[in-house]
């Protein structure tokens, strides 16, 4: 189960960390691509462009949630890897306890104001009772959503992407069965699709706080644990908070898009939706491949094998680059036949042209989106918040200005640039933080813990008392 990634080869430790992290996307995006293709199939096109109108606020929302578990469980990474059993208890009473609180005020804002926020995105009217429909239910499920994420996430801090891996499988399947019976056999329309989802969320937590409890020791809490010390949560809303709001403002810039394509109509919703499903998935590994270099530097990180982390971030380098490269071709050549299986062969001619001006403007640049993802969750594991948060800044920047402005003499063409724009926009600063940290602790890897933190103060980790 756990898996200590201070030892042995970095590639075949990132390749075997990856695999199972980039099977478990891949099965939560299909159970997501599941739940619009059985809407699009059973309730129709409009109930379709709902879903795809609200991805971004639902990202918006829900990836607070889940950046918030994902920065608490880079501590946990740090402390493992150092083997500091006690300080990583506390860690997770912490970590439980900030979940508890972020969960009850997200749920209950976003049940509160969803049509504020449907209407201020300007939903068009003939999707606006689709979308609130399926959104409300969808934010009630928040809890469940950061649970299942909090646990799946110190699971892979411990090094086990595996078991994670068979609660999504388990989740995807519950959704799609769920989807059919609740839609088909109860009418519940696009509300069934949402309530499929959350319950899945639901019971996948459950039997995954099950498999802790029984099965992994080290994550189990002890009363002394919950003592409350502002030192501690201070450091874990250090890192957690930040890493939530990247998530955020990364989706602010998604919601901008959403705006943009909402005025210049259903189509361009359509298209961008079913195009997007696609960009989604082929992303993943690109993805992966980051979320594994935060667990890889943080382990090693708290283990202070320094030149451990640079060389095992330039194996992803290349792992991911090469990548990116061969699913860009992919996409250029087949991204639209693949989209329209969302939106139907028989799609309108002005759908097809935006669908593969999509594909034209994104799968081109997917190196820059590779080195993005490696920079910016190795930085998160060493406990550096600040350059990926003003890259997260740039990024907002970037995609809502290119989104509001090029839209303007261009169209969808002009909204579909705003992505590669904001990728360029993030790698700078993430690009120019990565080496300037790397250059500030080479040479000194066999310095004592106190000199390595002189060096890089940002860098270190408090010390509980």
């Amino acid at each position: 189960m756990k898996k200590d990634m201070t030892t042995g080869s970095p590639m075949k430790l990132i390749l075997s960390f990856t695999v199972p992290l980039l099977i478990g996307n891949l099965f939560q995006q299909f159970y997501n691509m599941a739940d619009s293709y059985i809407v699009s199939q059973t309730v129709g096109v409009e109930a379709f462009s709902a879903i795809g109108s609200t991805t971004s606020l639902q990202f918006l929302i829900i990836g607070l949630a889940i950046g918030l578990t994902a920065g608490l469980s880079v501590i946990t990474a740090q402390r493992f890897g150092r083997k500091d059993d006690a300080a990583l208890r506390k860690n997770l009473a912490a970590s439980v306890v900030i979940s508890i609180v972020i969960a009850l005020i997200l749920t209950l804002l976003t049940t509160t104001f969803t049509e504020e926020i449907l209407t201020l995105m300007q939903t068009p009217a003939e999707t606006y009772q689709y979308a609130y429909d399926y959104l409300n239910v969808i934010f009630w499920g928040i809890g469940a959503t950061l649970l299942f994420n909090l646990l799946a996430n110190l699971l892979r801090a411990l090094g086990d992407s595996k078991t994670p891996l068979y609660f999504l499988i388990l989740t995807s399947i519950l959704n799609i069965v769920l989807d059919y019976i609740l839609i088909l056999y109860f009418n519940m329309g696009i509300r069934g699709a949402s309530v499929a989802t959350v319950i899945s969320q639901i019971v996948s937590s459950i039997l995954c706080l099950i498999f802790i409890w029984r099965k992994v020791p080290l994550l189990r809490i002890h009363k002394e644990d919950w003592t409350f010390n502002w030192i501690e949560y201070k450091e874990h809303l250090r890192i957690g908070l930040p890493y939530g709001f990247q998530y955020s403002i990364i989706a602010i810039g998604a919601v901008a898009i959403t705006v943009t394509l909402n005025k210049l109509g259903a189509n361009a919703v359509a298209a961008f939706t079913a195009a997007q499903k696609i960009d989604t998935v082929a992303m993943l590994p690109l993805q992966s491949f980051g979320v594994t270099m935060s667990t890889y530097a943080a382990q090693n990180y708290g283990a202070r094998k320094l030149n451990r982390i640079w060389y095992g971030v330039n194996q992803a380098i290349k792992l991911s680059l090469s990548y990116s490269i061969v699913i860009g071709i992919v996409l250029l050549i087949w991204g639209r036949q693949l989209a329209l299986l969302f939106v139907g062969t028989g799609a309108s001619a002005e759908v097809v042209s935006m669908i593969q001006q999509f594909f034209l403007v994104n799968s081109t640049l997917y190196a820059v989106l590779s080195l993005l993802f490696i920079y910016r969750h190795t930085l998160q594991g060493l406990g550096n918040s600040l350059a990926p948060t003003v890259a997260g800044v740039g990024e907002l920047v970037a995609r809502a200005g290119a989104a509001t402005l090029l839209s303007i003499p261009f169209g969808f063409l002009g909204a579909a640039l705003s992505n590669p724009l904001a990728w360029i926009a993030a790698l700078a600063p993430l690009a120019t933080a990565y080496y300037s940290t790397r250059r500030s602790l080479s040479g000194r890897v066999s310095n004592s813990l106190e000199d390595i933190e002189a060096i890089t103060p940002e860098l270190k980790p408090q010390k509980v008392k």
